[in-house]
């Protein structure tokens, strides 16, 4: 049977922070398709991933280079429910951050091996590109953008400094140095946000902080092979969709250091015609940004379905 596909339909995939010990238990009882998904990962990495994602212990899961490839894994289990379960495909895919990956994947565009390989080769760089206590990241809420670009510039001092996620409106999380943090921090606060924040991350992601790790991070890209897109997929860096694929080793290179246009990204699916979205990964992290965004585009729950 052949899938139609939904001009309104969109397939989202979250990134680091939707994961969480035991998530996907009671899907995995009714759909062998998880675990099997998993397996693959852990002959891949030489690990048992599903043991670590159910029993923990959770700071082990939280280091970055099992968080990728956990979240990776249980975002295509899910996808491949969606496509047992359900004679529909999205007109579009993006993905928060590491979630970019999940959604060439589902796209056709990498094998899901190689990404495995990939995202986890990915978070050993970044755990090393930067010693533990020397980086941070902190949500700034309840401030526009530009305000955020400003007191970035005032709080870094000649340290490195800048915006890393573009969340939702009003929704920002800056990265760099730690002193340069707790800098803008307190300038934040002066300038009445709601609130201003260091978030516990062990790695402050997209900034350039991360260049060191993006440099060798290509070098492996030039080895992975990248088909063609059966859905086009939206980049973080560019809101963009490539097909090329050197753009898109490009893009996914430069992502490790740009910050995440996550508003931009929900705007332009919308002004595409897009009036529903399915977080594809466990939580709703997404759901609940995008409501700040475009209020109208419906999330359709995913990671709830039974037999």
């Amino acid at each position: 049977m052949i899938s139609s596909q939904n001009p309104h339909l969109a397939f989202l995939f979250p990134g680091q922070g939707s994961q969480s010990i035991g998530m996907l238990a009671e899907l995995a009882q009714n759909f062998p398709v998880v675990q099997e998904t998993y397996a693959q990962a852990s002959a891949q990495l030489g690990y048992d991933l599903w043991q670590l994602v159910q029993n923990g212990p959770e700071d082990l899961l939280n280091q970055t280079k099992h968080t990728q490839p956990a979240l990776l894994a249980g975002s295509v289990a899910l996808f491949k429910i969606w496509q047992a379960e359900k004679n529909e495909q999205p007109a579009f895919m993006a993905g928060h951050s590491l979630g970019e990956y999940t959604a060439l994947v589902c796209a056709g565009a990498l094998n899901y091996s190689d990404a495995i390989s990939l995202v986890a080769l990915r978070g050993r760089l970044m755990q090393a590109a930067v010693k533990a206590g020397e980086g941070a990241m902190a949500a700034i809420v309840g401030l526009p953008d530009d305000q955020v670009q400003e007191i970035c510039k005032q709080a870094a001092e000649g340290q490195i400094l800048s915006p890393a996620n573009f969340n939702a409106i009003g929704q920002v999380v800056v990265a760099g140095e730690t002193a340069a943090i707790q800098r803008a921090i307190a300038i934040a606060k002066q300038m009445g946000a709601k609130m201003a924040k260091q978030i516990p991350v062990s790695v402050p992601s997209h900034c350039a902080l991360m260049k060191s790790a993006a440099e060798k991070l290509a070098e492996h890209l030039q080895t992975v092979r990248i088909n063609p897109l059966a859905v086009p997929v939206i980049n973080n860096v560019d809101v963009a969709c490539y097909e090329e694929p050197e753009q898109i080793r490009v893009a996914l290179v430069r992502q490790l250091y740009s910050p995440v246009r996550w508003v931009e990204t929900i705007q332009w699916l919308a002004q595409q015609g897009v009036k529903y979205f399915v977080e594809c990964g466990p939580g709703k992290v997404l759901a609940g940004l995008n409501k700040r965004i475009v209020p109208e585009m419906e999330p359709i729950p995913i990671s709830t379905f039974q037999k």
